[in-house]
């Protein structure tokens, strides 16, 4: 029997990023996931604050050198892997001189949001889906973890749905307590119309904050799950209007059985 595929894109993972809720899932999960059967792929964003040498990254050049057009821009496409070995997992990479050389996260050093977040998070959604293609490899579960994730959903569910390779995968959202008050830039829904995503499946998205990224990732979902313990009242409620299962949090001696659980129910579904 062939084994389920699961796809993790993750906004953050230890130890190539300091440790944190999310970065500790994203480090322990795909490990737990494939020593229970299943065979994984899981990106994350090279961050320029990655050390490359000690982390043993290195480009892989077959994956690379396509060209991302945002906002009748080109930004070449560069995808690099490490090695977890005592997790004997890799770590893909997307990375690009533009969005992702800068020494931090999402702010400068003075604390500022980055004002091209919005582009950042399109590369980045898209460099995942355009890798997955060139892999040739059909994930029946995409699982993304994170604010920095959140456009994931809609490019699999609109831009990306009648590839072969998506049209089956079900897509899990994480959202976690890291909200911010700052918005991404208002011209996001253009860019984002410019891959052919009408507007009118961007309601969600059109506030350009917080809010409005993770609803619309929840919205794009096939199932959601609480990643943090604490989580704004307004998103739960949010979430528990879908008609999609809604896994509430899972503390750190139970989360990976819970969710490799969860997946099996969503599996039957595939397989039904």
């Amino acid at each position: 029997m062939t084994k389920a595929k699961v796809l993790y894109v993750m906004q953050e993972i230890t130890p190539y990023l300091k440790e944190n809720q999310i970065s500790h899932i994203g480090r322990h999960l795909p490990q737990g996931i494939q020593e229970r059967g299943r065979e994984i792929r899981t990106f994350m964003p090279r961050y320029g604050n990655i050390n490359e040498r000690r982390n043993q990254l290195h480009e892989v050049i077959r994956l690379s050198g396509m060209n991302l057009i945002i906002d009748d821009a080109d930004h070449p496409l560069i995808i690099k892997v490490a090695s977890i070995q005592q997790a004997r997992m890799q770590v893909y990479f997307i990375d690009n001189e533009d969005y992702f050389h800068r020494k931090a996260l999402y702010r400068d050093k003075n604390d500022k949001f980055f004002p091209d977040n919005d582009e950042r998070m399109i590369f980045f959604a898209r460099g995942v889906m355009e890798t997955v293609k060139k892999l040739g490899w059909p994930p029946d579960i995409i699982h993304c973890h994170g604010w920095f994730t959140s456009l994931l959903p809609l490019y699999i569910k609109t831009a990306f749905k009648d590839n072969p390779l998506f049209s089956d995968s079900k897509v899990i959202y994480s959202l976690y307590d890291h909200a911010f008050a700052e918005k991404v830039d208002d011209g996001m829904i253009k860019k984002l119309k410019y891959d052919k995503i009408k507007e009118a499946d961007l309601k969600s998205y059109k506030t350009a904050d917080y809010s409005g990224l993770v609803k619309g990732a929840m919205q794009y979902s096939d199932a959601v799950i609480m990643g943090s313990e604490t989580i704004e009242p307004d998103l739960i409620n949010f979430a528990n209007s879908l008609d999609i299962p809604v896994i509430n949090f899972q503390d750190k001696e139970s989360y990976i059985e819970s969710y490799n659980d969860f997946y099996n129910e969503l599996l039957k579904d595939i397989e039904d």
